[in-house]
């Protein structure tokens, strides 16, 4: 049996035995996008049930104990099992990394981005224990939620790519157009950002003792708040009325009303938990649907651009062959 020659890396090695379907990598990259909202959505619940300081310190759970100790009740089980979500995001970011490497083709600028998501991983696990350490720091607590949107629009960009080509982007609306939809995207982020800032100043500190918060009014933070989810749903309002207008295809036209009842929904969620004085379970609704929002803006950018297959690559000729003289033949 043949040796393998040395110069192999493990990503070659699988792709020698193992093929993944266009479809399996486009699952890959869809399951890094439902991790990144999951991911979120626990980080909020270990705030809003005041188990940020579960485990007292980083990177274990307490100076003694790498796990939580049962004397440490339900907010030890709460933060620790997040900490370990961590691990489960890394495996599917690694399933999908092999899969893009392994596939053939190889799709490098999948694995590229595979790797980013990886390291905004290792970062934002990095800034969670900076947060146990210095008692939920509100702007540290900040950073750490941005972070995680800045890994979901990675992965929505994976998963984007992975059903594309690797063409050189071409949009498929008018320069105005694209720009308001720039404006759209930028508008939303400040809408986020913004929220973080509600969060940071707001009563849910992460844990029932004397925690630092945002010396800012709340409720004037979040009358700002507000008025951005007004000039969100304005220029989303706006984009299709103007896509309509120039007969943009149904598709985009779609992405945009997808976007509409998302925001008529996290606006809805938003007076509930105003006017209900925010009770734990509608503010963790809120942010899930904080992730849904930034997803359907993504969605609606990049439905307008598209990226074709590149050409496949010519074979290059075989070396002409030297003809043989017949036998007996003189110079």
């Amino acid at each position: 049996m043949g040796r393998v020659p040395n110069s192999l890396n493990p990503f070659e090695l699988i792709a020698r035995r193992w093929q993944p379907s266009a479809r399996f990598v486009e699952r890959a990259a869809l399951a890094t996008v439902v991790m990144a909202v999951v991911i979120v959505v626990t980080g909020g619940a270990v705030r809003l049930t005041e188990s940020g300081l579960g485990c007292d310190t980083w990177p274990r759970c307490t100076s003694g104990s790498l796990t939580p100790t049962a004397d440490m009740g339900m907010h030890g089980a709460i933060e620790f099992g997040n900490r370990m979500l961590t691990y489960v995001l890394c495996v599917f970011v690694g399933l999908l990394i092999i899969a893009a490497r392994a596939r053939t083709p190889v799709r490098r600028s999948l694995t590229r981005l595979g790797w980013v998501q990886f390291w905004l991983i290792m970062g934002n696990a990095v800034i969670g224990g900076i947060i146990v350490l210095t008692g939920l720091n509100p702007y540290i607590v900040s950073s750490h939620f941005l972070l995680s949107t800045a890994l979901l629009t990675v992965a929505m960009a994976v998963w984007q790519r992975s059903r594309e080509g690797d063409g050189a982007p071409r949009d498929l609306v008018a320069r105005p157009v694209r720009q308001m939809t720039w404006l759209l995207v930028g508008a939303t982020l400040a809408l986020i950002l913004i929220g973080t800032v509600v969060t940071g100043a707001g009563p849910h500190a992460g844990d029932a003792r004397e925690v630092h918060r945002i010396p800012l009014d709340w409720q004037e933070i979040t009358q700002l708040h507000v008025d951005f989810v007004y000039i969100v749903l304005g220029l989303t309002v706006a984009l299709w009325f103007t896509l309509r207008a120039v007969s943009a295809p149904a598709a985009q036209r779609r992405a945009v009303l997808d976007l509409l009842a998302v925001l008529l929904l996290q606006g809805a969620i938003g007076y509930v938990q105003y006017f209900t004085h925010l009770p734990e379970v509608v503010v963790g609704i809120h942010m899930f649907g904080s992730c849904l929002v930034w997803i359907a803006v993504l969605r609606v950018f990049f439905a307008q651009r598209e990226r074709a297959e590149l050409p496949a690559p010519v074979p290059a000729p075989a070396p002409a062959q030297p003809v043989a003289e017949p036998a007996g033949s003189s110079r």
